[in-house]
């Protein structure tokens, strides 16, 4: 199994199912996480990644972590101090109008958003809420392609977008796509050499139904058309998704491979939680298992199984701990004080 990994985090788009799978894999084989000094969780972001935002990097002893996974602005040349020469990096993506919408929700409290009483009203007229200056300007325009380290302002000429999408393909080993994560997850498997239960998730941070909002072609069009450079990255790369699982995989074994990941989740469902899914923040019991909530979302979260074994619950209790609550853990025990 491969143990050396760069992810980049995207935001909204799934990465908070795929850190935990990373989380899980990195505490059961003892590896150690790129972590941001002090602990939080995200690596000074939205400032460039700087190997110097790591806890326990010194540029005299150059220290190399396992996972570096936590949310970052994507600078090779910087990542490459921290992490192995042969450590595998990965992405993941989301259609820029389902992200959009997650974003204007989940968003809701910065500048370019908080002004605006609907999506709709924003689109309408972006320019009157959106400032590129603002320090929080990204969340409202071409996310991925800011958090790739391309400047999501930049004019869209074809030279421009061919230019970014060779550097990302230069840099990234595989790019997962959040509308098909089963697949996504099974190529991930495939190409870290890892087993079924190592990818196997119950999905995280993801929002309650009541707080997501249909749209119009009209909108559709809309965000298409403010998000181009986002929608350029995402068609490409939806696209080289499939060619690469029909030159190396064939339809057929990820059918199958598909089939079984679902058959495990739901087995572990059955398993570990209540009512076997996920439930609203005011319904979850355990404190310590509730998830952040932000903005205008509902973000939703586990009730374990009573009577589990100490193993199959601490087990179960992994697959449902929010980023958040697994990430300071890991920190803590990555940095636990050595007795004098």
């Amino acid at each position: 199994p491969k143990t050396d990994i760069v992810f980049l985090k995207v935001h909204k788009s799934a990465s908070s199912t795929v850190m935990n799978i990373l989380f899980r894999f990195g505490e059961t084989h003892n590896l150690t996480f790129a972590f941001p000094i002090g602990g939080g969780n995200q690596l000074f972001y939205p400032q460039h990644f700087l190997a110097r935002f790591v806890q326990g990097f010194s540029p005299r002893s150059p220290r190399r972590f396992n996972i570096l996974c936590h949310h970052m602005r994507f600078l090779q040349s910087e990542v490459q101090k921290v992490v192995s020469h042969s450590a595998i990096y990965f992405s993941i993506l989301r259609n820029p109008v389902q992200l959009m919408e997650s974003s204007f929700a989940y968003y809701k409290g910065t500048s370019a958003f908080s002004r605006a009483r609907s999506l709709e009203e924003f689109l309408s007229q972006p320019y009157h809420y959106y400032n590129p200056a603002d320090s929080d300007s990204h969340y409202a325009r071409n996310l991925m392609t800011f958090d790739f380290g391309f400047n999501p302002d930049g004019e869209v000429s074809v030279k421009r977008v061919q230019l970014m999408l060779k550097a990302i393909e230069a840099s990234f080993d595989l790019l997962l796509i959040s509308e098909y994560f089963d697949e996504s997850v099974v190529l991930l498997k495939e190409m870290l050499c890892w087993d079924l239960d190592s990818i196997v998730s119950f999905p995280l941070n993801i929002r309650d139904s009541s707080t997501k909002s249909s749209l119009s072609n009209t909108i559709v069009e809309k965000i298409k058309d403010w998000n181009r450079l986002d929608w350029e990255i995402y068609t490409h790369f939806n696209r080289t998704f499939w060619e690469r699982i029909d030159r190396d995989f064939g339809r057929e074994r990820m059918q199958q491979e598909v089939k079984a990941l679902r058959e495990r989740r739901a087995e572990l469902a059955r398993t570990c939680l209540q009512g076997m899914g996920s439930v609203a923040p005011k319904y979850i019991k355990d404190s310590s298992l509730r998830p952040l909530q932000h903005g205008s979302a509902k973000i939703l979260g586990y009730n374990l199984n009573q009577g589990l074994d100490k193993e199959t619950e601490l087990m179960c209790r992994r697959l449902v701990t929010p980023e958040l609550q697994y990430s300071s853990a890991l920190y803590k025990k990555q940095f636990a004080r050595k007795p004098p």
